[in-house]
């Protein structure tokens, strides 16, 4: 066997490793993608912005959401923290919105904070200081 073709063999089996790794994560992250993406907790942020008056007075009705939904979520002993990112597709204009939101046993998941980013780059904040305080369970 010849140099040329060893170095041909082990570079082939490196490149199919490599190509299994990235087949690899490539499923666990459009399984962690998807599980956000159908949440509860993604659900409630969509629900939120849709009935957000600030935000419709900034970019009109919103009439959907991008198919790309990330974040985290966090769960342990029925108690949860999540911040889900989406893009909000309003009549007049399309934003990136970062929803927070927290759950404790038994409740449904409520949003603590919310914010959209503006075509200067700047974050505008969705909730009033009070509001959250007030819609927790």
């Amino acid at each position: 066997m010849t140099t040329k073709r060893l170095v041909f063999i082990i570079i082939g089996v490196l490149g199919g490793i490599a190509l299994l790794v990235a087949l690899f994560v490539g499923v666990i992250s459009g399984i962690v993608l998807y599980s956000i993406n159908k949440s509860d907790a993604a659900a409630t942020a969509r629900s939120y912005l849709r009935q957000n008056e600030k935000l419709k007075r900034e970019i009109g009705e919103v009439k959907d959401f991008g198919s790309l939904v990330t974040g985290n979520l966090n769960t342990q002993s029925g108690e949860g923290d999540a911040t889900i990112k989406l893009k909000v597709i309003g009549e007049r204009r399309t934003v990136n919105a970062e929803v927070a939101l927290s759950y404790r046993r038994g409740s449904k998941w409520w949003v603590t904070d919310a914010s959209y980013v503006d075509e200067k780059g700047v974050s505008v904040n969705l909730m009033d200081k009070y509001e959250s305080a007030n819609d927790a369970p």
